[in-house]
Protein backbone atom coordinates (compact mmCIF):
# COMPACT_ATOMS: atom_id res chain seq x y z
CA UNK A 1 0.00 0.00 0.00
CA UNK A 2 1.36 3.39 -1.13
CA UNK A 3 1.43 6.06 1.61
CA UNK A 4 -1.02 7.92 0.11
CA UNK A 5 -3.50 5.26 -0.68
CA UNK A 6 -2.88 4.68 3.55
CA UNK A 7 -5.05 7.92 4.07
CA UNK A 8 -7.59 7.22 1.55
CA UNK A 9 -11.36 6.50 3.10
CA UNK A 10 -12.63 5.88 -0.84
CA UNK A 11 -16.15 4.47 -0.22
CA UNK A 12 -16.24 4.25 3.88
CA UNK A 13 -19.08 5.28 5.65
CA UNK A 14 -18.13 7.92 8.32
CA UNK A 15 -20.82 9.81 10.63
CA UNK A 16 -20.39 13.12 12.25
CA UNK A 17 -22.34 14.31 14.95
CA UNK A 18 -22.71 18.06 15.15
CA UNK A 19 -21.57 18.27 11.46
CA UNK A 20 -23.08 21.50 10.82
CA UNK A 21 -21.11 23.66 13.18
CA UNK A 22 -18.14 24.92 12.69
CA UNK A 23 -15.55 22.19 13.44
CA UNK A 24 -17.89 19.27 12.20
CA UNK A 25 -18.41 21.14 8.77
CA UNK A 26 -14.61 21.42 8.32
CA UNK A 27 -14.36 18.01 9.13
CA UNK A 28 -17.30 16.82 6.93
CA UNK A 29 -15.48 18.74 3.81
CA UNK A 30 -12.14 17.23 4.75
CA UNK A 31 -13.54 13.22 4.88
CA UNK A 32 -15.07 13.98 1.36
CA UNK A 33 -12.07 15.38 0.30
CA UNK A 34 -10.42 11.89 0.85
CA UNK A 35 -13.25 9.98 -0.87
CA UNK A 36 -15.26 8.73 2.29
CA UNK A 37 -19.26 8.62 2.10
CA UNK A 38 -20.38 11.11 5.15
CA UNK A 39 -23.56 10.97 7.08
CA UNK A 40 -24.05 14.46 9.06
CA UNK A 41 -25.83 13.97 12.19
CA UNK A 42 -27.32 17.17 14.00
CA UNK A 43 -30.56 19.24 14.61
CA UNK A 44 -31.41 20.83 11.66
CA UNK A 45 -30.18 24.27 10.81
CA UNK A 46 -30.57 26.68 8.07
CA UNK A 47 -27.18 28.51 8.93
CA UNK A 48 -25.20 25.33 9.16
CA UNK A 49 -26.14 23.66 5.79
CA UNK A 50 -24.43 26.28 3.87
CA UNK A 51 -21.12 24.64 5.99
CA UNK A 52 -21.57 21.49 3.66
CA UNK A 53 -21.70 20.65 -0.40
CA UNK A 54 -25.16 19.47 -0.10
CA UNK A 55 -26.42 20.08 -3.44
CA UNK A 56 -22.71 19.70 -5.32
CA UNK A 57 -22.17 16.03 -3.72
CA UNK A 58 -25.45 14.47 -4.17
CA UNK A 59 -26.56 11.68 -1.39
CA UNK A 60 -24.77 9.27 -2.87
CA UNK A 61 -21.81 10.30 -0.83
CA UNK A 62 -23.19 13.06 1.66
CA UNK A 63 -26.63 12.71 4.07
CA UNK A 64 -27.81 14.62 6.41
CA UNK A 65 -30.05 13.12 9.06
CA UNK A 66 -31.99 15.34 11.98
CA UNK A 67 -31.03 13.19 15.32
CA UNK A 68 -30.93 13.46 18.87
CA UNK A 69 -27.52 12.28 20.69
CA UNK A 70 -29.57 12.05 23.57
CA UNK A 71 -32.09 9.66 21.94
CA UNK A 72 -31.22 6.75 21.55
CA UNK A 73 -34.26 5.64 19.36
CA UNK A 74 -33.60 8.81 17.50
CA UNK A 75 -30.06 7.36 16.81
CA UNK A 76 -31.30 4.46 16.21
CA UNK A 77 -33.34 5.13 13.03
CA UNK A 78 -30.69 7.58 11.65
CA UNK A 79 -28.11 4.07 11.81
CA UNK A 80 -31.22 2.31 9.91
CA UNK A 81 -31.25 5.05 7.42
CA UNK A 82 -28.06 4.94 6.97
CA UNK A 83 -27.39 1.31 6.71
CA UNK A 84 -30.13 0.96 4.13
CA UNK A 85 -28.16 3.44 2.16
CA UNK A 86 -24.61 2.38 2.41
CA UNK A 87 -24.73 -0.37 5.02
CA UNK A 88 -23.20 -0.51 8.14
CA UNK A 89 -20.74 2.66 9.35
CA UNK A 90 -17.04 2.33 9.08
CA UNK A 91 -16.47 5.29 11.16
CA UNK A 92 -17.69 7.55 13.83
CA UNK A 93 -16.24 11.53 14.79
CA UNK A 94 -18.30 12.20 18.27
CA UNK A 95 -18.01 15.86 18.17
CA UNK A 96 -21.15 16.93 19.18
CA UNK A 97 -21.01 18.96 22.30
CA UNK A 98 -22.09 22.17 23.60
CA UNK A 99 -20.47 24.73 26.28
CA UNK A 100 -21.49 28.05 28.08
CA UNK A 101 -20.74 30.60 25.05
CA UNK A 102 -19.32 33.77 26.74
CA UNK A 103 -22.26 35.63 26.01
CA UNK A 104 -24.81 33.03 28.03
CA UNK A 105 -26.79 34.49 31.10
CA UNK A 106 -24.46 35.31 34.10
CA UNK A 107 -25.97 32.15 35.95
CA UNK A 108 -23.95 30.01 33.13
CA UNK A 109 -20.54 31.97 34.11
CA UNK A 110 -20.86 32.57 37.33
CA UNK A 111 -19.18 31.42 40.39
CA UNK A 112 -18.61 27.40 40.51
CA UNK A 113 -20.42 27.41 43.97
CA UNK A 114 -23.51 29.16 42.24
CA UNK A 115 -23.13 26.83 38.84
CA UNK A 116 -26.34 25.76 38.19
CA UNK A 117 -28.30 22.41 38.23
CA UNK A 118 -29.87 22.77 35.34
CA UNK A 119 -26.53 23.85 33.17
CA UNK A 120 -24.77 20.56 34.40
CA UNK A 121 -27.38 18.51 33.72
CA UNK A 122 -27.52 19.55 30.01
CA UNK A 123 -23.85 19.59 29.87
CA UNK A 124 -23.56 15.72 30.62
CA UNK A 125 -26.55 14.88 28.54
CA UNK A 126 -25.10 15.83 25.45
CA UNK A 127 -21.57 15.23 25.95
CA UNK A 128 -20.98 12.25 27.74
CA UNK A 129 -24.27 10.60 27.24
CA UNK A 130 -24.74 11.56 24.37
CA UNK A 131 -21.55 10.22 23.48
CA UNK A 132 -21.81 7.40 25.03
CA UNK A 133 -25.15 6.64 23.18
CA UNK A 134 -23.87 6.97 19.66
CA UNK A 135 -20.84 4.73 20.24
CA UNK A 136 -23.50 2.25 21.56
CA UNK A 137 -25.65 2.88 18.77
CA UNK A 138 -22.92 3.28 16.18
CA UNK A 139 -20.12 1.75 17.21
CA UNK A 140 -22.22 -1.24 18.21
CA UNK A 141 -22.61 -1.65 14.76
CA UNK A 142 -19.01 -1.09 13.65
CA UNK A 143 -18.38 -3.95 16.24
CA UNK A 144 -20.68 -6.06 14.62
CA UNK A 145 -19.32 -5.89 11.31
CA UNK A 146 -15.89 -6.14 12.60
CA UNK A 147 -13.95 -3.00 11.88
CA UNK A 148 -14.12 0.45 12.29
CA UNK A 149 -12.58 3.70 13.99
CA UNK A 150 -14.28 5.68 16.51
CA UNK A 151 -12.95 9.40 17.20
CA UNK A 152 -14.17 11.28 20.10
CA UNK A 153 -13.14 14.83 20.20
CA UNK A 154 -12.00 16.48 23.64
CA UNK A 155 -10.45 20.05 24.34
CA UNK A 156 -7.28 21.01 26.44
CA UNK A 157 -10.05 22.01 29.29
CA UNK A 158 -10.60 18.13 30.03
CA UNK A 159 -6.73 17.90 30.51
CA UNK A 160 -6.62 21.00 32.52
CA UNK A 161 -8.09 23.35 34.54
CA UNK A 162 -9.07 26.11 32.79
CA UNK A 163 -6.76 29.48 33.14
CA UNK A 164 -9.23 32.02 35.12
CA UNK A 165 -7.07 34.27 34.48
CA UNK A 166 -8.10 35.07 30.50
CA UNK A 167 -11.14 36.18 31.81
CA UNK A 168 -9.92 38.48 34.26
CA UNK A 169 -11.13 41.48 32.05
CA UNK A 170 -14.65 40.79 32.25
CA UNK A 171 -14.22 40.79 35.80
CA UNK A 172 -12.60 44.58 35.55
CA UNK A 173 -15.59 45.27 33.77
CA UNK A 174 -17.97 44.45 36.38
CA UNK A 175 -18.95 41.34 35.49
CA UNK A 176 -19.08 38.19 38.05
CA UNK A 177 -17.76 35.53 35.17
CA UNK A 178 -15.45 32.31 35.26
CA UNK A 179 -15.32 29.83 32.60
CA UNK A 180 -17.60 27.40 34.05
CA UNK A 181 -16.67 23.20 35.45
CA UNK A 182 -19.00 21.21 33.45
CA UNK A 183 -17.42 21.72 29.55
CA UNK A 184 -14.17 20.46 31.38
CA UNK A 185 -16.10 17.87 33.58
CA UNK A 186 -17.51 16.18 30.48
CA UNK A 187 -14.73 16.95 28.22
CA UNK A 188 -12.28 14.72 30.60
CA UNK A 189 -14.85 12.17 30.89
CA UNK A 190 -14.34 11.48 27.34
CA UNK A 191 -10.47 10.36 27.74
CA UNK A 192 -11.50 7.21 30.04
CA UNK A 193 -14.46 6.42 27.98
CA UNK A 194 -11.89 6.19 24.75
CA UNK A 195 -9.71 3.86 27.13
CA UNK A 196 -12.46 1.73 27.78
CA UNK A 197 -13.87 1.40 24.68
CA UNK A 198 -10.73 0.61 23.60
CA UNK A 199 -9.90 -2.09 25.52
CA UNK A 200 -14.06 -3.58 24.77
CA UNK A 201 -13.87 -3.81 21.49
CA UNK A 202 -10.30 -4.34 20.66
CA UNK A 203 -10.35 -7.92 19.85
CA UNK A 204 -13.55 -6.82 17.42
CA UNK A 205 -11.28 -4.76 15.16
CA UNK A 206 -12.78 -1.06 16.55
CA UNK A 207 -10.45 1.76 17.29
CA UNK A 208 -11.29 4.37 19.81
CA UNK A 209 -8.91 6.95 20.32
CA UNK A 210 -9.61 10.83 21.61
CA UNK A 211 -8.63 14.19 19.87
CA UNK A 212 -7.79 17.33 22.38
CA UNK A 213 -7.98 20.39 20.57
CA UNK A 214 -7.71 23.95 21.58
CA UNK A 215 -9.70 27.07 20.89
CA UNK A 216 -10.77 27.75 18.02
CA UNK A 217 -10.58 31.73 16.45
CA UNK A 218 -14.49 32.62 15.83
CA UNK A 219 -13.88 36.99 16.34
CA UNK A 220 -13.29 36.76 20.09
CA UNK A 221 -12.59 39.99 22.05
CA UNK A 222 -9.38 40.85 21.56
CA UNK A 223 -8.79 41.51 25.44
CA UNK A 224 -9.12 37.86 25.57
CA UNK A 225 -7.27 36.65 22.12
CA UNK A 226 -4.28 38.37 23.68
CA UNK A 227 -3.37 36.79 26.88
CA UNK A 228 -4.34 33.67 24.98
CA UNK A 229 -2.14 33.73 21.97
CA UNK A 230 0.44 34.67 24.55
CA UNK A 231 0.28 30.99 25.84
CA UNK A 232 0.31 29.40 22.74
CA UNK A 233 3.94 28.52 21.34
CA UNK A 234 2.78 28.96 18.03
CA UNK A 235 1.19 32.45 18.35
CA UNK A 236 -2.34 31.81 17.21
CA UNK A 237 -5.65 30.03 17.90
CA UNK A 238 -6.27 27.17 15.53
CA UNK A 239 -8.57 27.53 12.67
CA UNK A 240 -10.96 24.62 12.00
CA UNK A 241 -8.48 23.61 9.12
CA UNK A 242 -5.82 22.77 11.43
CA UNK A 243 -7.65 19.49 12.85
CA UNK A 244 -8.81 17.68 9.49
CA UNK A 245 -6.11 16.10 9.19
CA UNK A 246 -5.54 14.56 12.36
CA UNK A 247 -9.35 13.00 12.09
CA UNK A 248 -8.77 11.76 8.30
CA UNK A 249 -5.67 10.13 9.46
CA UNK A 250 -7.63 8.31 12.64
CA UNK A 251 -10.33 7.34 10.49
CA UNK A 252 -7.45 6.21 8.08
CA UNK A 253 -5.29 3.13 7.46
CA UNK A 254 -2.14 5.25 8.27
CA UNK A 255 -3.81 4.73 11.99
CA UNK A 256 -4.40 1.24 11.97
CA UNK A 257 -2.32 0.80 15.23
CA UNK A 258 -3.56 3.33 17.27
CA UNK A 259 -6.08 2.97 19.98
CA UNK A 260 -7.06 3.70 23.19
CA UNK A 261 -4.92 6.97 22.51
CA UNK A 262 -5.07 10.91 23.33
CA UNK A 263 -3.69 13.04 20.31
CA UNK A 264 -3.32 16.31 21.50
CA UNK A 265 -3.23 19.09 18.75
CA UNK A 266 -2.96 22.59 20.46
CA UNK A 267 -0.77 24.72 18.98
CA UNK A 268 1.33 24.08 22.20
CA UNK A 269 -0.81 24.85 25.00
CA UNK A 270 -0.47 22.06 27.13
CA UNK A 271 3.52 22.21 26.69
CA UNK A 272 3.68 25.62 28.55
Amino acid sequence: MTSQARFDLDGRVVIVTGGLGQLGASFVNALLEANAKVAVIDMSDDRGRARIPLAETGEDRLRLLAADVTSKPSLRDALARIEAAWGPPHGLINNAAIDAPPGAPASENGPFEDYPDASLDRMLDVNVKGVIFCCQVFGGAMAKAGRGSIVNISSIYGMLSPDQGLYQYRRDRGEDFYKPVGYSVTKSALMNLTRYLAVYWGKSGVRVNTLTFAGVFANQDPEFLAPYTRKVPLGRMAEPADYDGPVVFLMSDAARYMTGANVVVDGGFTAM
